[in-house]
């Protein structure tokens, strides 16, 4: 009897292969999406503990101080007790396009010193110790360094991952400009029990345990935890498809499901042959799926490593690799979406008599006593979600986000139902009253690809939103941040001097600059010298100032800041700032630094060097007229034999960031038109399920005259109607999601707060793609209607229903 059932149940595809194809593509689509996220984020992480291996960090405990900086002279006692230690100096390394990490070792004793490239000799002694010495990175990173003068050997390696550079201590302490200072020290052995303690010998260092990945691990989790709240959503959203196939098949086999019960069959072992089915299905469509995630991973990967390098400084690299984690957990995500979305029919068929198993009115009836359910469930949710939002930190801002989003989907059927009761009762019409009327009657069977929609279009809404805001506020203060307009860097400090006379009577003004990588009580900085000028003081971002803060900075007395070193650090206008563990200025003023990972200050370049010592300044911003600027630029790279990226247009800068800034979105965008392009698939396969279903509805309405072409006008009327409702109410929900986004999610994982602005064309054009999704989702239904014989319709008549 199992085996004709069996054989029995599996016909139905065979003779559908179409149906089975749209089942095991959506399931695959989901998959696919959830997949690919995963694969990104493994990738990354294992690049961060990778990194973390390479440079020989990551496996010892490491002893650090307060003001981010340990004197020689510590270390010096420390070896001298015993203490089985080796000094890192760390900073970073500005570069004619950028800036680069930089770590100096004691390479005798540095735990992990890189091994050239095959066909390389490695450097002699007096190499690795002298002047001007040796750095080891890879190719790429080398190639960065350029030719100046100085600059120690360039050594080929790859061990060592992006953007970083390894060289002797003596060496990065030169390039760095900080002498008799280190970072941290590592402890490359466990120390003896015989040692005396550590807090008699260095009591103001603190002893940390081994770490298992780059601090950048801690620093990117918002990031993945953005990435993988979008792969959870873009799996929800696609598995409507896999629901609104299954209940098409359990519609289109409700007869066969009877009959197979009538001949004696236990509904016990049809669920057992219907879950077996399930499960076949959910494996093939993981199998799938997991190819699929890897395509688009692979595609998304190189673009997603230039955003963690970019924007948060994390050694990332663009390749993927096949690991079991992710594999394991697209094939489990695929079952579980296949249950889910089949336990439904289960459980209905289970719970409704033998003779009403196939009947559209009671299946109705069961799901439209639900609607007070789901609304207190919805209303539950979001206050649930607003309750989080009193807490701090990144993940309550995920929980509101969560309890908004969902809540908002389960009250949507509800909406929708009292909506379309609501116009019903005010029109006239009997035709308009029977299309309400059972609009309303079929909500059930469409309300999950709704909130699908919903859910997929208040995420358009809101993430479109905030990468526009962006956007938007990100060129207005690239127009701020950069009001000079050329840029210079010159070779070397006698250069730079030479150059800066040359300018002084051909250009307007010349604002040399300097930066050094310093502590500022449990942080390092990057603080900033400029000269104090009017450029400055009319352009310079500033988001909150003291009536006298640019005036402070200029005398010396004051400081400002960036907003992330605000946020961090806990900093407000007129709290004092102390550099270097001892020299105390005043916070003055607090600016808008978009998209950059570190803290920052900034002083006057006179109070920089009285601070941190005599400072190579070999940078200036060059202020001329704007018609006068190329012809200024093409004299200058003449007379010095400047290359070209050390001066650069202010042009030529915005455009480099802008085409960074676009990268930096791309997963974004992507997951973003896969998601809208699942919903609209799930109410494509939902009006198909329901086709079959409305007949005993349609019928009686055809027998009374309405026309086979009119009822399919009809038909794509409801669909439009249903589509913009659901886009109507998607509207606030996406604005609130954008605002949560930019005030909440973004302040917690970025550290700046993007201001708040509105684009109602972006609106009108999601709408018109959404209004576009339902017609198609409808066309074939209707077509199908419009051309289904009149012998159908009256079968409908004379069968069981």
């Amino acid at each position: 009897m199992m085996r004709a059932a069996a054989i029995a149940l599996l016909s139905h595809w065979r003779r559908r292969p179409g149906q089975g194809l749209t089942l095991v593509l959506g399931l695959a689509l989901a998959t696919a999406l959830w997949v690919a996220v995963q694969a990104i984020n493994a990738e990354a992480r294992a690049a961060y503990a990778r990194a973390a291996d390479q440079i020989g960090t990551g496996r010892y405990e490491s002893l650090t101080a307060e003001t981010g900086r340990i004197p020689v002279a510590t270390y010096v006692r420390l070896r001298r007790a015993g203490w089985p230690v080796t000094p890192l100096l760390e900073g970073r390394f500005r570069v004619a396009d950028g800036t680069v990490s930089l770590i100096g070792a004691d390479l005798l004793s540095y735990p992990a010193r890189p091994e050239p490239q095959p066909g390389i000799d490695g450097p002699e002694p007096a190499q690795l110790f002298g002047r001007p010495g040796i750095v080891f990175g890879r190719p790429d990173t080398l190639a960065r360094l350029g030719a100046a003068e100085g600059l120690p050997a360039p050594l080929p390696t790859d061990e060592l991952p992006p953007d970083l550079l390894l060289t002797d201590i003596s060496t990065a302490a030169r390039l760095l400009d900080r002498p008799d200072t280190v970072t941290r020290l590592l402890l490359i052995a466990p120390p003896g029990a015989d040692l005396p303690p550590l807090a008699d010998i260095a009591p103001g260092l603190q002893r940390h345990p081994p770490r298992t990945g780059l601090d950048a691990a801690q620093l990117t989790d918002s990031f993945h935890l953005n990435l993988t709240a979008f792969g959870l959503l873009c799996f929800a959203v696609g598995l409507f498809i896999v629901h609104g196939a299954a209940g098409l098949a359990f519609e289109q086999r409700r007869a066969m499901f009877r009959t197979l019960r009538a001949l004696g069959l236990p509904l016990r072992r049809l669920a057992l042959l219907l879950l077996a089915e399930l499960v076949a299905l959910g494996l093939l469509a993981g199998i799938l799926g997991v190819i699929l995630g890897w395509v688009v991973a692979a595609l998304l990967l190189p673009d997603v490593a230039a955003t963690l390098r970019g924007l948060y400084g994390a050694p990332a690299e663009g390749g993927l690799h096949l690991r079991p984690g992710w594999i394991i957990s697209g094939l489990a995500m695929a079952l579980a979406g296949v249950l889910l979305a089949g336990a439904q029919g289960l459980l209905r068929l289970r719970a409704l008599p033998l003779l009403a198993a196939g009947s559209q009115s009671a299946w109705t009836l069961a799901e439209t006593r639900r609607h007070r359910w789901m609304a207190i469930a919805g209303g539950a949710l979001i206050l649930a979600g607003l309750a989080a939002a009193m807490v701090d930190g990144l993940l309550a801002g995920f929980a509101l986000l969560a309890g908004l989003m969902l809540g908002s989907a389960l009250l949507l059927p509800p909406l929708l139902a009292a909506a379309l009761r609501r116009i019903a009762a005010r029109t006239r019409d009997p035709v308009m009253q029977w299309v309400w009327a059972d609009l309303r009657a079929q909500l059930p069977g469409l309300s999950l690809a709704l909130m699908a929609l919903l859910l997929a279009m208040a995420t358009n809404i809101g993430v479109g939103t905030m990468v526009s805001g962006f956007r938007l506020t990100f060129t207005g203060w690239l127009d701020q941040r950069l009001p000079a307009e050329l840029y210079l860097t010159a070779p070397s400090e006698t250069e730079a001097a030479a150059i800066t006379e040359w300018l002084a009577t051909r250009a307007d003004a010349v604002l040399p600059t300097a930066s050094v990588r310093t502590g500022a009580g449990t942080q390092e900085i990057w603080v900033h010298g400029i000269t104090p000028h009017a450029t400055y003081r009319d352009n310079w971002p500033v988001l909150r100032a003291l009536p006298d803060g640019w005036d402070r900075l200029a005398d010396g007395s004051g400081a400002m800041i960036n907003e992330q070193f605000a946020r961090r650090g806990g900093i407000a206008l007129g709290d004092m700032l102390m550099l270097d563990g001892n020299d105390a200025l005043q916070v003055v003023g607090i600016y808008s630094d978009y998209g950059n990972p570190t803290g920052q200050a900034m002083v006057s370049l006179e109070t920089l060097q009285s601070i941190m010592g005599p400072l190579p300044v070999m940078q200036a911003l060059v202020r001329v007229a704007p018609g006068n600027a190329a012809t200024l630029a093409a004299e200058l790279r003449g007379a010095f034999a400047l290359r070209r990226e050390a001066l650069r247009p202010q042009a030529a800068i915005k455009s480099a960031a802008l085409a960074v800034f676009d990268k930096t979105f791309v997963i974004t965008a992507a997951l973003n038109l896969l998601t809208l392009g699942v919903a609209g698939f799930a109410i494509f396969t939902s009006l198909l399920t329901l086709w079959l279903m409305r007949l005993p509805q349609v019928a009686p309405v055809w027998a009374l005259g309405l026309s086979r072409a009119r009822l399919a006008r009809l038909e794509l009327i409801r669909s439009l109607a249903l589509t913009a409702m659901t886009a109507l109410l998607a509207l606030p929900l996406g604005m609130v999601l954008a605002w949560v986004l930019m005030v909440v999610i973004n302040a917690e994982a970025f550290g700046w707060r993007l201001p708040f602005a509105v684009f109602p064309m972006d609106w009108v054009r999601l709408g018109a793609l959404a209004l576009l999704a339902g017609a198609l989702a409808a066309a074939l239904p209707a077509r199908r209607l419009h051309r289904l014989p009149p012998a159908e319709l009256l079968k409908v008549f004379a069968s069981e229903r």
